[in-house]
């Protein structure tokens, strides 16, 4: 049996046994409506929240427009970039990756869950 190495949503690299959290962007879309109240991912348009079309790969606290919290602007200026394993991470628990964010959402809890969104907001690229 081959080992596959999986990121979980905690930011560890897990060994399993060729199951890592599913990535199906159709489940993801229906995730991201608890997200839809703050962030639009099909438009370059801001609302409550920064929107997050081209958000894979973006620098933390950059999007134009958006007014960030300073500690998601200093998290940008560390060197934090959403990438998949940043982004999985953050969206388990936001206030414990950047601690002082003005995002309210207490985060996803289901590791799949954490992929599939971010399967789904990389069918949006900038």
């Amino acid at each position: 049996m081959h080992a596959t190495v999986c990121f979980s949503a905690l930011g560890i690299i897990l060994a399993t046994a060729g199951h890592c959290p599913a990535q199906d962007a159709a489940a993801g879309e229906k995730v991201f409506t608890k997200c839809k109240a703050c962030h639009v991912v099909d438009a370059d348009k801001n609302k409550i929240g920064p929107s997050l079309m081209g958000v894979i790969g973006r620098t933390a606290g950059t999007h134009e427009g958006f007014k960030y919290s300073a500690a998601m602007t200093d998290a940008g200026k560390a060197g934090t970039v959403w990438d998949e394993q940043t982004l999985a991470t953050y969206l388990h628990n936001p206030k414990t990756f950047i601690k002082g964010t003005k995002m309210a959402f207490v985060g996803l809890k289901a590791d799949e869950d954490v992929a599939n969104v971010i399967a789904y907001l990389k069918q949006f690229p900038k």
